[in-house]
């Protein structure tokens, strides 16, 4: 018989205020470890041609980006029980496009909150103040005293302080924790004829893309205790060296720099080779707090060995104080929810979802993408890397995983959907994670494991550090499937794109 818990499938900011989104829904996942898994309603694939691979992408750990990486220096000292925050950064801006800018754009997300970001100072890598720039919303713009050259450099400090929201998100506080994701004004990144890769906000899914960088951050706490007397622990995308209370951080290559710190986080840790791996969790239920810790230790060694290596020295998993996961790199958020209703078991979303935040360090990590307008270059790819986890760490419930993730939910839905189009948060979740998943493994059928796999290592390989589009993932597909008919396993599942 089957029994329905009230859990939450939702993975990635679904449904966040800071990102774009807004009330979660709870979720009732099947948790029949019995079922069969049943026919897809989707297109039958046809079998595996026979092919011979390109070459596997090396398994030696990802080399440096061939190119100059722009570089954030962050002073910031947090007042916990204020939850407010004074920072200085400087910047030093390298111009990867081939064009000329003639300003730069910079991307405040604090600023969409009253009172949220004040702006003390900005001024030039000379100390000379900046005279002509426009701060409207989350958006604030300097014009360049002369053009930037392809590959030139120009150097911003700006002065600020933060002011942070009480809400459970990736960004604000509670009175369990504070959260500092998407907190420091970001230049994102410079499309050749179309400009900053800017996407407006949402009621669901991520409108964020972030050029790969260099990260300089040093934190202060203006007291090591809360109010409460309980003393604050920090966790962050990567592991500091600390004298007292000063923690200093070193993050490169990366795409962000998160963090957080609560007065109730309890710390454990494990090594996957070269790599810790820490958990933080709330004293709450003590029998998911290992877990967590061991899965997301278990799915990087799966990814990293499947993909490529992991390209850095520690990865966070945090509780989160909100009710949904989500990524930044270097570090996840797994929902409260996901430990309050652990199973004891893999059949459970704190498994599924630390495998789906772990995934993305590879989909989103290493391989950025617009999240706006093709969320199913990372969602879709993690959302299915979570059944190479399962074959691989538990193949006793690869058939539940199909059942409860996918089809139980019966998805339908174009996987190229925009975060735009989507009529609520069910239709996005079925239409990019569940049908996208449903579209990798008809690729896979189609394929054969060894150029599938091939493929996707290829596919992190070229566009590693880089952003990647639709186009560039078919025009490389299209290489690995020179003796296949790709067109109607297109038609069925995009709507943008004809095979």
């Amino acid at each position: 018989m089957k029994r329905q818990l009230a859990v939450f499938i939702l993975t990635s900011c679904l449904g966040l205020s800071i990102l774009g989104c807004s009330t979660q829904e709870q979720v009732p996942l099947s948790t029949n470890s019995g079922a069969n898994t049943p026919e897809t309603a989707t297109p039958t694939a046809e079998q595996p041609i026979t092919t011979t691979p390109p070459p596997a992408t090396p398994t030696n750990a990802p080399d440096e980006p061939g190119f100059q990486l722009t570089k954030y220096v962050i002073d910031v000292e947090l007042n916990y029980d204020a939850h407010s925050a004074v920072v200085d950064q400087r910047i030093t801006y390298v111009n990867n496009s081939n064009s000329e800018l003639e300003d730069l754009l910079f991307l405040i997300e604090p600023n969409s909150y009253p009172n949220g970001f004040l702006l003390n100072a900005i001024t030039w890598e000379n100390d000379n103040p900046i005279q002509d720039y426009s701060l409207n919303g989350r958006e604030l713009r300097l014009v360049l005293p002369q053009s930037l050259e392809p590959e030139s450099t120009v150097g911003i400090t700006l002065s600020f302080q933060l002011n942070l929201p009480n809400q459970n998100a990736p960004y604000g506080y509670t009175e369990r924790q504070t959260n500092l994701g998407d907190w420091y004004p970001y230049l994102p990144p410079y499309i050749p004829g179309e400009g900053w890769l800017v996407r407006e906000d949402a009621f669901l899914g991520e409108h964020l893309a972030y050029e790969m960088s260099e990260f300089e951050v040093e934190i202060k706490l203006t007291n090591p205790y809360s109010a409460n007397g309980g003393e604050l622990v920090l966790a962050a995308s990567s592991i500091p060296e600390r004298e007292g209370d000063s923690y200093q951080y070193h993050h490169s290559p990366a795409r962000n720099f998160a963090w957080t710190v609560s007065d109730q986080y309890l710390e454990q840790e494990t090594q996957v080779g070269a790599v810790l791996v820490k958990s933080y969790a709330f004293p709450f239920h003590p029998q998911a707090e290992a877990p967590a810790l061991e899965e997301t230790a278990k799915a990087l060694s799966i990814f990293s060995e499947l993909f490529e290596p992991y390209p850095h020295k520690a990865l966070s998993v945090v509780e989160a104080d909100f009710l949904d996961g989500m990524e930044y790199d270097g570090l996840v958020f797994l929902s409260h929810a996901f430990y309050d209703y652990y199973t004891g078991d893999p059949q459970s979303n704190l498994t599924i979802i630390a495998a789906h935040e772990v995934a993305h360090q590879w989909w989103y990590g290493l391989v950025g993408n617009d999240q706006a307008r093709e969320p199913w270059l990372d969602e879709a790819l993690s959302t299915f890397s979570e059944i190479f986890f399962y074959e691989r760490a538990y193949p006793e419930f690869v058939d539940w995983w199909w059942e409860n993730r996918i089809y139980f939910h019966d998805p339908q839905g174009w996987v190229d959907s925009t975060i735009y189009e989507a009529a609520g948060f069910y239709p996005y979740r079925d239409a990019v994670y569940l049908r996208g998943a449903l579209f990798l493994s008809d690729l896979r059928n189609l394929l054969g494991e060894e150029v599938f796999i091939a493929f996707l290592r290829d596919y992190l390989a070229e566009y590693r550090y880089r952003q990647a589009t639709g186009d560039d993932f078919f025009n490389l597909l299209s290489a690995y499937a020179s003796e296949a008919d790709l067109s109607a396993l297109i038609n069925s599942y995009f709507s943008h794109r004809s095979g």
